[in-house]
C-alpha cells in the first residue's frame, strides 16, 4: 500500500502531527533547537525546505510522524507553527486496529517508554510537546556523530543502539559526566557483542 506521493508543498501545523514513538533524547532536541537559533531569518524557509519530515497519512485524514521527532519537538519549542511534510503512505482508509497492526508491522512504530519497555499502542502521545525524555537515546545520537557507529537505514536504529548502551551504562554517569559517558559508549560500541547493531563500525584495534 505504499506509494509514491509528492511532497506536499503547503505548510502543516507542528500541532497536527501525531508522533509514532513514546520518547527523545532531550539533549538531541536542545541541539536541533540551537542549530535553528543560528538560522537567519532568510535561512529558515530554505532550511524547512530541505528537511520536509516524513508521514504517514492516517484515519482522518492525521499526519503520522515516521521520523524527525527531535526535529519537529525542537521546531516546537522554538514557537515555530508549522513545517512542510513528505507523505511517503497513504492509510487514510485504513482503521483501528488494522492500521496500528499495519504500522506496527512496517516499523513505523516504537512504543517504547524511557526505559525501553514496550507499551501498549494507544500509550504513545498524541503531540510531540508530549514525548518523554530518554537520556540513552541522546547518548546514541551522540555516539553517532563521534563515529561510533555508522548511519543506517534500519529504522529506530539509534533506540537499538541505546537499549544497548542501557545495560553497560549508568543513568547518573550519563546526567553527571556525559562527555566521560560518550567515552565510555564508545569503547563499548567498538566491542565484538555490538556487532549485531545496525552501522557497527568494527572492533576496536
Amino acid at each position: 500500500m505504499t506509494i509514491e506521493i509528492e511532497p506536499l508543498l503547503h505548510p502543516v501545523a507542528i500541532d497536527d502531527l501525531r508522533p509514532t514513538q513514546m520518547t527523545v533524547g532531550y539533549r538531541e532536541v536542545e541541539r536541533k533547537r540551537r542549530d535553528w537559533e543560528t538560522r537567519t531569518g532568510e535561512d529558515r524557509p530554505d532550511y524547512l525546505g530541505r528537511h520536509m519530515i516524513p508521514v504517514v497519512l492516517g484515519p482522518k485524514q492525521r499526519f503520522w510522524l515516521i521520523d524527525n521527532h527531535h526535529l519537529a519537538r525542537a521546531l516546537h519549542e522554538e514557537g515555530v507553527g508549522e513545517v512542510l511534510v513528505r507523505v511517503v503512505a497513504d492509510l487514510h482508509k485504513v482503521h483501528g486496529r488494522l492500521f496500528r497492526t499495519y504500522m506496527d508491522n512496517r516499523n513505523w512504530l516504537h512504543p517504547f517508554d524511557a526505559k525501553g519497555r514496550r507499551r501498549a499502542v494507544n500509550r504513545i502521545p498524541k503531540h510531540v510537546a508530549d514525548l518523554a525524555d530518554d537520556p540513552y537515546r541522546s547518548l546514541a545520537g551522540e555516539l553517532r556523530r563521534v563515529g561510533g557507529f555508522a548511519k543506517d537505514q534500519t529504522p529506530f536504529s539509534e533506540f537499538l543502539w541505546a537499549d544497548y548502551l542501557r545495560r553497560h551504562v549508568g543513568a547518573d554517569l550519563i546526567e553527571k559526566d556525559f562527555a566521560a559517558a560518550v567515552r565510555g559508549a564508545l569503547e563499548l560500541a567498538r566491542k565484538t557483542k555490538a556487532d549485531y547493531l545496525p552501522g557497527w563500525a568494527g572492533p576496536e584495534d
